[in-house]
């Protein structure tokens, strides 16, 4: 009997556990509206806001961030993010990698083809008003990284190492 309550202990540690993987923030709002923070433990990390230049090459896309690294840097690898959204859709933001090339960084979509650039997945949730919270689903390689909104050349680029 102790043997079947031990699993049955193990069972309901497991169901729980992406309950707990799953934190709401509860933070106040960042110091900045329209601006992803990173989540820190107790602190925010505004991130690097900048302005992707789009360049057309063949039947390539290329957006270029200038400098090969982020200010904004974080060691988490799923990190969490919190944004003001006023009068910025904080659903549509995407996570992107970006490469780093000849002291910038750039990214490449494709019209044809592989090895376009696709979003990494993340989850956006409303926390309260316009806060929502950007939880990186997948475990980030040490790199850089873009949020951005679809259809948009703004970037909001942080370094995970």
């Amino acid at each position: 009997m102790a043997h079947s309550s031990a699993i049955a202990a193990l069972v309901a540690a497991l169901i729980t556990l992406p309950a707990a993987a799953q934190q709401k923030y509860t933070g106040g709002p960042p110091p900045k509206k329209n601006v992803p923070f990173i989540v820190q433990a107790d602190n925010l990390i505004e991130t690097e806001s900048a302005n992707a230049t789009e360049q057309k090459k063949k039947d390539d896309t290329i957006y270029t961030i200038p400098g090969d690294k982020s200010a904004a840097r974080t060691p988490l690898a799923s990190p969490m993010l919190v944004i003001d959204a006023d009068g910025l859709d904080a659903t549509k933001l995407q996570l992107f990698r970006l490469e780093v090339k000849n002291g910038h960084r750039e990214i490449t979509f494709k019209k044809k083809g592989k090895g376009s650039a696709m979003p990494l997945n993340t989850e956006v949730s409303k926390v309260r008003g316009n806060l929502f919270q950007i939880r990186v689903v997948d475990s980030l390689e040490p790199g850089e990284y873009s949020l951005s909104p679809d259809g948009s050349n703004d970037a909001f680029c942080f370094e995970v190492f």
